[in-house]
């Protein structure tokens, strides 16, 4: 994930049922919101993913909360070109965002995507990223119209990789050396999830509640 270049080229919606050109619908289950980024969020950005635990396993972000400020409104540029749709996480009873999830086109119609995340690390291992990708999820395979929903992550990421098994991800293979850390290069691991399998999911988890 990026979080100060543009990842893809402008493409076309594959005729989502919202117009999220103009803005993203709020998504939430009570414990965690997803939103549009807002100008105040670049505070808390900051201090939240500028943290080196954050940014390991993914391209830096920005270290200043100009930068982020400058961050957020290339988010809404890109959303109102239809390249790239990127909410704030916020925990219940936050105003900020402490963590972003986005997606952005592989292919122009979004049938095929990229989505990438990075979480505050106080809010590791408390249940908000998955709750959080789960409404995220949801909304981009079906909603925003995306079949085929892949993800990178370095192959000694353990918990990034974990994370991607316990949504039902599937491991297509490696790709070598596509990540680069400082001098040295890392191996990935192309995960997808395809919308009927999410689909399928969903509904075996809602009967087995």
């Amino acid at each position: 994930m990026s979080l100060h270049d543009s990842p893809v080229p402008v493409g076309a919606s594959s005729r989502p049922s919202v117009d999220w050109r103009r803005g993203l619908p709020e998504l939430s289950d009570g414990s965690v919101t997803l939103r549009g980024l807002r100008a105040r969020d670049a505070e808390s950005l900051v201090a939240h993913l500028s943290d080196p635990r954050v940014v390991q396993y993914i391209a830096p972000s920005p270290t200043t909360v100009k930068g982020f400020a400058r961050f957020i409104r290339w988010t809404h540029a890109e959303r109102r070109r239809g390249a790239l749709r990127c909410y704030g996480i916020v925990p219940a009873g936050m105003e900020s965002a402490t963590g972003v999830v986005q997606v952005w086109p592989i292919e122009r119609d979004f049938s095929t995507a990229e989505w990438g995340f990075a979480l505050g690390h106080a809010f590791w291992s408390t249940g908000i990223f998955m709750r959080a990708a789960r409404l995220f999820l949801d909304a981009v395979l079906s909603d925003f119209g995306v079949y085929r929903l892949e993800a990178r992550s370095v192959d000694v990421n353990v918990r990034g990789n974990r994370v991607f098994e316990r949504l039902g991800a599937t491991r297509d293979g490696v790709l070598r050396c596509g990540f680069r850390d400082g001098a040295v290069y890392r191996d990935q691991i192309m995960w997808s999830i395809l919308a009927p399998e999410w689909q399928a999911l969903r509904r075996e988890a809602r009967r087995a509640n």
